[in-house]
């Protein structure tokens, strides 16, 4: 584990020779490795609960001062539930996934005996700068050798000590693999101090890309501040729209799983947006709705036509009156990660998809309608990574989409845009198999002047790879 910034470029530098040894792994090896990861996390979940418990310690002080909000720290935690045993499973999914690289994605004959192809190949070295979520660690750990690329981690400083024991465990596992099996230890490393993260920043020789996930703050610094791409989004602002041709129970089971069912999350609702006609009297939409968000303590902010219908259905009478009040222009511009929500009507699918545009994050939306045209204008309209019809934003995710698990969300328009898993990170290189051509073969206009051909290979006659 490196503690000092001078060690930095060493560390760099490893990676880099880590990625050259990768580019000629086998499937067959990273399996193994895989698999003993697996092993050594499941050995050692004990110790990883003594640290994270420790950092949730050190942590709860800060929540209580509001210097960390509670949002993160509720991503610290990896003892509740089945959240360790999810991780776990993660990598058992990581591994039965395909090889990513050696596909062949395109396949031209150019003449006889000069052929050219499209083969995805590792990125080469990641970068990855996070902030609590220490399964983060393990995930992109285990993203990156399946993919064969070599990986630098640095993790906040609420999960000193979580990190530490996951990737002590990760880098013990690839130490202690078989004889013959080439993956090296320092395929994965990890850097501890924020001084780094600028060093880090710096070496475009030797990092191919930055992958954050944290903050806003957090992910506009880096980008501002590196010459290397940097994959990622800054924020997770999600929108739902309710047409007015919504089915009501859909409508209540989108809207309280986008939002409750995980409100730090960067794929949970942060704004709705209501037809109008859906505010009319008698309002059942709007009144299944929020009474299902207020009974989870939601609280509602809302513009004016919005806040007097639920004046009327919740006067200031009912105990659920506190739960909502007027919202400001910047409620729609707000990453809340909290039981808050912002709430605007308007007149249309056109007004609807206007406002996601102008105020969303192009992370993930959402419209719930019966309606196939309203619900194809808004599908089709939207820009963002991820457009949902009646579902949960939630589903915004690796794993769920069956990644295995995610390197992160992108909002990019790049090589790769909503949950990133394997085939994020890979590119491709270009791959030409000839005989002494040459061409100045193909200039001229003399009898032996030869022409492209410009064909298709059958598979059957590939010379590398496989069929992406």
């Amino acid at each position: 584990m490196v503690n000092h910034p001078e060690g930095i470029l060493a560390v760099a530098r490893a990676a880099r020779l880590a990625s050259t040894l990768l580019q000629s792994v086998t499937t067959e090896h990273k399996a193994e490795a895989l698999l003993r990861i697996r092993q050594v996390l499941e050995e050692r979940r004990d110790q990883v609960f003594e640290a994270n418990l420790l950092d949730k310690q050190h942590a709860e002080p800060l929540v209580a001062q509001e210097t960390l909000s509670s949002s993160l720290f509720a991503r610290l935690d990896l003892t509740g539930g089945t959240k360790y045993a999810t991780i776990l499973t993660g990598i058992t999914d990581i591994i039965s996934l395909p090889d990513p690289n050696n596909r062949v994605t395109l396949a031209t004959r150019l003449d006889d005996g000069l052929d050219l192809y499209r083969v995805s190949c590792p990125v080469g070295v990641l970068l990855t700068i996070f902030e609590a979520r220490p399964e983060v660690v393990v995930n992109i750990s285990c993203l990156a050798l399946k993919s064969s690329n070599a990986v630098i981690l640095k993790g906040g400083k609420e999960a000193t000590h979580t990190n530490a024991v996951l990737a002590d465990a990760i880098r013990e596992a690839l130490g202690s693999l078989p004889e013959g099996n080439p993956i090296p230890k320092d395929a994965v490393q990890i850097v501890e101090t924020r001084e780094e993260i600028s060093a880090l920043l710096d070496l475009d020789r030797y990092i191919d890309l930055v992958v954050p996930r944290g903050s806003n703050s957090l992910v506009k610094f880096i980008q501002n501040n590196t010459r290397i791409p940097v994959l990622g989004h800054a924020d997770g602002l999600c929108s739902i729209y309710v047409d007015k041709n919504a089915d009501v129970e859909k409508a209540v089971r989108v809207i309280t799983d986008s939002k409750t069912s995980y409100p730090a999350a960067c794929n949970s609702v942060e704004t709705l947006l209501l037809h109008e006609s859906l505010l009319a009297d008698p309002s059942i939409v709007l009144h299944r709705v929020a009474a299902s968000l207020f009974e989870r303590s939601v609280h509602l902010r809302c513009d004016p036509t919005t806040h007097a219908a639920l004046a009327h259905l919740f006067p200031a009478t009912s105990p659920l009156a506190s739960l909502f009040s007027v919202s400001t222009p910047a409620d729609y511009d707000t990453e809340f990660l909290a039981l808050t929500m912002a709430v605007r009507a308007v007149g249309s699918v056109e007004e609807a998809v206007a406002h996601v545009n102008e105020h969303g994050s192009k992370h993930t939306d959402a419209i719930v309608t019966e309606d196939a045209a309203i619900a194809d204008y808004f599908l089709t309209s939207v820009d963002a990574a991820g457009v949902y019809l009646n579902a949960s934003t939630r589903f915004a995710d690796g794993f769920r989409y069956g990644f295995g698990a995610e390197v992160g969300v992108s909002t990019n328009k790049t090589h790769a845009r909503g949950p990133v898993g394997l085939e994020g990170l890979v590119i491709y290189k270009y791959r030409i198999y000839g005989n002494g051509h040459a061409t100045t073969d193909y200039s001229g206009s003399g009898p032996d002047t030869r022409t492209y051909l410009h064909q298709t290979i059958p598979e059957a006659e590939y010379k590398v790879g496989r069929r992406g």
